[in-house]
């Protein structure tokens, strides 16, 4: 079972199509990892692949796809763009676990006043209430995490695998096209100020993510302690190494 390959398979067909995209380097380890967990008829191999890819607008558009059978399932996809420009986040949280589906689809915004709902938030309602009706809200999540999502932050718990291939899939797609309508729109940012803000703006959202990584746990069970701190900070959310390694300039 691969639930989530199809939702991959069609994002990089969209990214390739609309953007002129270019590899972006994973550290050797990263891009294919496999263990195997449980024993006698619950034994499984557990894979993970990773993607990659850049362009002058996106720093990091990248993929973690984690493949156990059918009680799990993920697909972690993000994109980040370049710190010149204002645009959003965009978030794509896949999850199947043996108690169900866990789903979490968003324009992480960068800013929270009124302009920069305007610019990016707006534009994406009617999608977001149109798939509401299909996926309703998947209930509380926590107060600490709310700073770092949209108005239109579609988060559901769809209790028919159905609906995931079904609802769940448009839901990715219209908002990956949207996101990417923004993407060809952007323009760079100049005023070093708000360029000070942007970086503060995306440190912090990779700060908050790398620390509250909700697979830490599992892929520490899969791979062990090390692997999987290096995976997170080396590769998943790897800006502040990029700044230390003098990788990317910034002001």
């Amino acid at each position: 079972m691969t639930l989530y390959q199809p939702f991959l398979d069609q994002a990089i067909e969209t990214l390739r199509s609309r953007l002129n995209l270019a590899p972006y380097p994973i550290p050797e380890g990263f891009e294919f990892k496999e263990a195997v967990t449980g024993k006698g008829k619950r034994e499984t191999v557990v894979t993970t692949t990773s993607y990659a890819f850049q362009t002058k607008q996106l720093r990091q558009i990248r993929a973690a796809h984690v493949q156990g059978g059918g009680a799990l399932q993920v697909l972690n996809f993000v994109i980040f763009p370049n710190l010149n420009y204002d645009l959003p986040f965009f978030g794509g949280d896949l999850v199947t676990l043996p108690g169900g589906h866990l789903i979490a689809i968003d324009m992480q915004p960068l800013f929270h006043d009124d302009a920069y709902k305007a610019q990016y938030a707006e534009p994406v309602m009617e999608t977001f209430q149109h798939y509401q009706q299909f996926l309703p809200w998947g209930g509380d999540f926590p107060e600490e995490a709310k700073q770092f999502f949209s108005p239109v932050f579609l988060w559901t718990r769809p209790s028919e695998t159905s609906d995931v291939e079904t609802h769940v899939y448009d839901a990715f797609n219209a908002y990956l096209d949207k996101y990417l309508g923004f993407v060809e729109q952007a323009e760079p940012v100049t005023d070093p100020d708000r360029l000070a803000e942007i970086r503060d703006s995306h440190i912090r959202y990779l700060q908050y993510r790398a620390e509250k990584d909700p697979a830490r746990g599992m892929f520490q069970r899969f791979y062990g302690e090390e692997w999987t701190e290096e995976y997170i900070h080396g590769f998943l959310f790897d800006l502040e190494r990029k700044i230390e390694q003098g990788e990317l300039v910034t002001i």
